[in-house]
């Protein structure tokens, strides 16, 4: 259950990483919601290709963390580095290791869809 006590969409990253869903709130934007989510990524592994129905607004915690956004030079993030992620754009976040990767992100989304999407 969301913050809210509502399901939450199906979100086609859960399946892969560990993802933990903070917060969940109407937006002032209309038809708009955002999400804060707290995602572990193990080291080696990547998320996979995906998208949002909104903006990513992102901050490393830990780890380091290529953030391959389509079309765009890979970031290499570090602990307390930020992130930010257009609406709709395909991106892989891949964690370089030695340890695990912590990200805490907030998502701008359409109300009603789901949270990630693979492409």
């Amino acid at each position: 259950m969301t913050t809210q006590d509502q399901p939450a969409a199906a979100d086609a990253l859960a399946a892969s990483l560990q993802r933990t869903e903070l917060l969940r709130r109407p937006s002032s934007i209309a038809g708009r919601e955002i999400v804060q989510v707290r995602t572990e990524i193990p080291a080696g592994v990547e998320s996979g290709w995906h998208t949002h129905p909104g903006e990513e607004v992102g901050y490393i915690v830990a780890g380091t963390v290529e953030m391959r956004i389509e079309d765009r030079p890979t970031l290499t993030l570090h602990p307390g580095d930020g992130f930010l992620i257009p609406p709709g754009t395909p991106h892989n976040a891949y964690d370089v290791g030695p340890e695990g990767g912590v990200m805490l992100s907030t998502y701008i989304v359409e109300i009603g869809r789901p949270l990630a999407s693979f492409t």
